[in-house]
């Protein structure tokens, strides 16, 4: 006598009954014997008998969150599924994602036809049921199922069909954590995804070849249909956005990018040579930002050695004097920052040759950071992919960003800062004119001339009051002058005194600027044209030493290392206190952030948000 079971649904939530079918598959009508035990603690919650047919089990309210599995005997036949929490993130904000769907897709229960999976054999399923056995986590998710119930953090779990149509459950969470292999989303589950971070919530994705196949679900989500070929699905040319297809290909034409930043596409795959797969290792390129934090890497050093596969996603990115750039020609969003490489062209001789793109980005209100390999969990038992994760998870199971600065590279010695027709300029102690994009790369600068012994920059958004855009200084021997904002050694010309002057801004039609004694002063930008233009009174300065403009009001840096915001009237009215800005030289705005260079050559930046 053997037995084989399947659950009636990948989830169910605590307090709750969960339905499955028992077979005796000796055409019999016995009874199994039955063990339910948690499959991250491995503690039996359950013994007890189930008759073949339907047998209901109920889930106490004490059950932990978690990835059960039942085990009928004889013949061992196991089920898995995941108990929710009943009230989601009350007593957790962070949920972990099974992926049921891609267990689902790699299932070959019953004939060989029932998977979908074998991409060349013409008898793959276009349809597979999920009221059938299917298998348990693999190799990829067994390391991260290992170390959470160890972690220390308080997690839930969910079933990643719950993510379809799921939006209102999500949204109670500040953490959604994919882990393994995910290949296979609906599009229900990608858009709630997707609109969980543009309202704020956070995502991590610990996984590889991650939401490639495009799926659907019927017959109350126990069927999922992927033809993999457009020319044998039915909604071709009906709904072609549910096509069932990669994310990347036509007629779906829409990149998984915008979810993950990465793609299987430009990745990498190796599955002929475990012996390469387990030498290679990622590189460092940004060590200065948060997630490196405690590891002491450095650009160019090699770590998380075996994690790096056994499939890889990444961004298309060019080398910009020794930095990786994002193009965005493949869906990568253009916040999207590199912070780990690797080169697995060679892979193609036992696999798919490509890359592998570690990185994070910004997604509306949210953060979503991607370690785009299937074997990360594999390897967490390394000291510095477990300070990694760790550094994630810390960061990213709160409300982020919040008004905190973080690091986008080198300040570079920077004595004054600007934002000008979509760049930032920096002048520095050396007297050199400095140029770089606005973006979380840790790019270099660009030199484009000398700085004419510039203390402070502002430049209006737009051509206004009869002058040009560019870049308006002030220098040690109390001068104001203009330059253009052409990237090339050109003159600065003298347009007007600004003795005792120490910080400058420009916002409509006027100038501002904050003296030594801790005066305000304005110039309409109009006076420049005039004969003796003159600086007026806007009240006091509240010991600023560096200002910007940024959407109509004026931000400031003050000797006491704070940040402070008031709007730009011509008469004195109070500062608002927004938060901390730590021994700046230079402070920029542009595209609703904040910019600001450090004693310490640091260049960070900030949402301006006034909390």
């Amino acid at each position: 006598m053997a037995f084989s079971a399947y659950a009636c649904s990948t989830s169910v939530a605590q307090g709750d009954s969960l339905a499955f079918r028992v077979t005796d598959e000796t055409g019999a009508t016995g009874t199994a014997s039955v063990s339910v035990i948690n499959a991250l603690t491995h503690a039996t919650v359950h013994t007890g008998s189930a008759p073949h047919g339907v047998w209901s089990l109920p889930i106490a309210l004490g059950w932990a969150s978690s990835l059960y599995k039942a085990v009928f005997n004889p013949g061992g036949a196991e089920a898995y599924f995941v108990v929710r929490s009943r009230s989601p993130g009350v007593s957790s904000r962070i949920v972990v994602s099974i992926p049921f769907a891609t267990w689902q897709a790699y299932n070959r229960a019953g004939t060989p036809g029932e998977s979908i999976y074998w991409n060349e054999q013409p008898d793959r399923a276009s349809r597979v049921s999920f009221d059938r056995p299917t298998g348990g986590p693999s190799s990829w998710e067994n390391g991260f199922l290992n170390w959470f119930p160890t972690s220390g953090y308080a997690i839930e779990y969910c079933s990643g069909l719950d993510l379809h149509d799921g939006l209102a459950f999500l949204s109670a969470y500040q953490m959604l954590v994919c882990i393994g292999h995910d290949e296979y989303w609906s599009r229900e589950m990608r858009e709630t995804a997707e609109i969980f971070a543009e309202r704020g919530g956070n995502i991590a994705f610990f996984t590889g070849n991650t939401c490639w196949w495009q799926v659907r679900f019927e017959d109350n989500m126990r069927t999922m249909v992927c033809y993999r070929e457009a020319v044998h699905d039915p909604l071709t040319n009906v709904d072609d956005s549910r096509v069932t297809v990669e994310w990347t290909s036509a007629p779906v034409n829409d990149p998984e990018n915008s979810l993950t930043g990465v793609s299987f596409r430009r990745g990498a795959g190796c599955w002929g040579n475990v012996g390469i797969m387990s030498a290679t290792s990622y590189t460092c390129r940004f060590d200065a930002h948060w997630v490196f934090a405690g590891t002491g890497l450095h650009n160019g050093d090699a770590f998380a050695t075996g994690a790096v596969g056994y499939e890889t996603d990444a961004a298309e990115y060019e080398e910009i004097s020794g930095i990786p750039c994002i193009t965005g020609r493949d869906g990568t969003p253009s916040s999207f920052v590199i912070l780990a490489t690797a080169d697995l062209a060679s892979w193609r001789r036992w696999g798919q040759g490509g890359m592998a793109t570690m990185g994070i980005f910004r997604k509306g209100g949210g953060t979503v950071f991607n370690a785009a390999t299937t074997g990360w969990g594999a390897r967490l038992g390394d000291p510095t992919v477990a300070r990694i994760t760790r550094n994630v998870f810390d960061r990213l199971s709160h409300r982020y960003p919040t008004d905190e600065w973080e690091v986008i590279g080198h300040a570079n010695d920077v004595t004054a800062m600007v934002a000008c027709e979509n760049a930032l300029w920096a002048s520095d102690s050396h007297n050199r004119l400095w140029r770089r994009e606005p973006v979380g790369q840790n790019l270099n600068w660009l030199r484009v001339g000398h700085a004419n012994n510039v203390i402070a920059m502002a430049s209006p958004r737009e051509s206004t009051g009869g002058q040009s855009i560019g870049l308006y200084a002030v220098t040690r021997d109390g001068g104001l002058w203009y330059r253009d904002p052409i990237p090339s050694n050109i003159n600065w010309t003298r347009i007007a005194d600004a003795h005792g002057i120490i910080a400058l801004a420009a916002c409509y039609e006027w100038l501002f600027a904050a003296t030594d004694t801790n005066a305000l002063l304005y110039m309409p930008l109009s006076a420049l044209a005039g004969p003796s233009p003159a600086w007026l009174s806007a009240g006091h300065a509240n010991n600023v030493v560096a200002m910007t403009n940024l959407n109509g009001r004026l931000y400031a840096a003050d000797r006491n290392n704070r940040l402070w915001m008031r709007l730009p009237l011509r008469v004195n009215t109070n500062w608002t206190d927004i938060g901390h800005a730590d021994f700046l030289t230079g402070l920029a705005g542009y595209a609703g952030r904040l910019y600001a260079s450090t004693t310490h050559q640091v260049l960070w930046w900030r949402d301006a948000v006034a909390l």
